[in-house]
């Protein structure tokens, strides 16, 4: 039998379907943009999704420069928390009155990404944590929502929960403080 040539042999095999992607929301835009610029491994940073196209780059591909760091200790689950007293400077505006009347001496867990504050695990669900909670430095104190995705976030220090100072479903930003402890040994 000899092979067909002609139009209907060059047809290309057929090819599976692609799922719906989902277009991305100036929320989601806006989200990716803020995760890009708070992490250090990032020089460089392109998007390009349907019509839109972000680009990102940081001068000379230097990291964005930071404020002193504070005090890191280790996340059981395997991150970092961030514990800085409540007097060091801020890097958040809006932040400082909402710490600004916090004694001295309290440690602040403070936002590792932007995202959505959920300070329950499920909606009426009770809270991780209240005032007046006792919290080793692996209990969960709320956790962070990015892209869809739940990020559990540790206290970082035994102690005693002094205050939440993000309200439930609130957007946060990179650094912004979270909840108030009191350390304890």
């Amino acid at each position: 039998m000899k092979p067909r040539s002609g139009p209907a042999s060059r047809r290309r095999p057929a090819r599976a379907p692609r799922a719906a992607a989902r277009a991305p929301t100036s929320r989601d835009l806006v989200q990716i943009v803020e995760l890009v610029r708070s992490a250090a491994q990032f020089s460089e940073f392109r998007l390009r999704s349907g019509g839109i196209e972000v680009e990102m780059k940081r001068m000379n591909g230097a990291p964005a420069a930071r404020a002193a760091a504070p005090e890191r200790r280790s996340d059981p689950v395997g991150g970092e928390v961030s514990l800085e007293p409540a007097s060091a400077a801020l890097r958040v505006p809006h932040a400082r009155a909402a710490t600004d009347d916090l004694p001295a001496g309290l440690a602040l867990v403070r936002a590792p990404m932007v995202g959505t504050f959920y300070c329950a695990p499920e909606p009426g669900a009770p809270p991780f944590v209240e005032p007046g909670t006792r919290v080793e430095a692996d209990t969960t104190v709320c956790v962070i929502e990015v892209m869809k995705l739940m990020n559990s976030i540790p206290a970082g220090c035994a102690g005693v929960v002094r205050r939440v100072l993000v309200d439930n479903a609130e957007p946060v930003e990179y650094g912004q403080p979270l909840i108030a402890i009191e350390p304890q040994a």
